[in-house]
């Protein structure tokens, strides 16, 4: 696979990192896609383009509008709280279709620069109740893109079984676990690096990451 190419769905956030330096140890050549839909903090955004910037990756900043009026959320509106699924219920953050619309274009985006590799972080360890997250719905698009536009693409999820001390780990062998915790942003409250530590992305990042680090040494 070295000398072919990859589109990574990029949103500057642990998970999509680390994906990033997996594709780059991959593939010859490795270009980022982010989706601008009016998110709650345009932090993200900005911390996508420095860090495609500092690795010298080929970045497209696509607006996707539309889907901040479709679907309103925690991630779109400041007047809606943060909080996680309760008895059944979807997390408040739960963008609908946002996966779907984001891997759908960035095929396009694929078969536009001729890249047949397609990578995203998403999990379904950790994949916090969001349904667009489950490898089953990764392989159902996957099949679905290969037939809409003739082509052979194949969708990578290098995060899919890993929890998120694993994808610590994942991030350290990779040589990048110092750049994937200073400079990319998981927080809801658009604080880079180890952010609010209130949030649920912020806590569940930093028992991760307390989770690796505690079997790190004692190894």
């Amino acid at each position: 696979m070295k000398k072919d190419k990859a589109i990574v769905v990029f949103s500057g956030g642990q998970d999509s990192t680390t994906c990033l330096f997996w594709a780059m140890q991959r593939f010859e050549e490795v270009i980022a896609v982010t989706f601008d839909y009016n998110q709650r903090h345009k932090q993200e955004i900005e911390c996508a383009q420095n860090i495609t910037k500092e690795l010298g990756i080929k970045h497209h900043i696509l607006d996707m509008g539309l889907l901040n009026q479709l679907a309103p959320n925690a991630l779109t509106r400041n007047d809606i709280e943060v909080k996680a699924g309760e008895n059944g219920d979807l997390p408040s953050t739960f963008v609908s279709g946002r996966n779907l619309l984001f891997l759908s274009f960035a095929g396009v985006l694929a078969s536009q620069v001729g890249a047949k590799h397609i990578v995203t972080g998403v999990c379904e360890t950790d994949f916090s109740g969001y349904p667009d997250c489950r490898d089953i719905f990764i392989k159902s698009l996957n099949v679905t893109l290969n037939l809409s536009m003739d082509e052979q693409f194949v969708i990578h999820t290098p995060l899919m079984w890993l929890n998120k001390a694993e994808t610590w780990k994942l991030a350290d062998e990779l040589n990048a676990f110092d750049f994937v915790r200073e400079k990319t942003l998981t927080c809801y409250n658009g604080i880079v690096a180890d952010g609010c530590g209130e949030c649920p992305a912020c806590k569940l990042r930093k028992r991760g990451l307390e989770e690796y680090l505690e079997e790190k040494y004692q190894a």
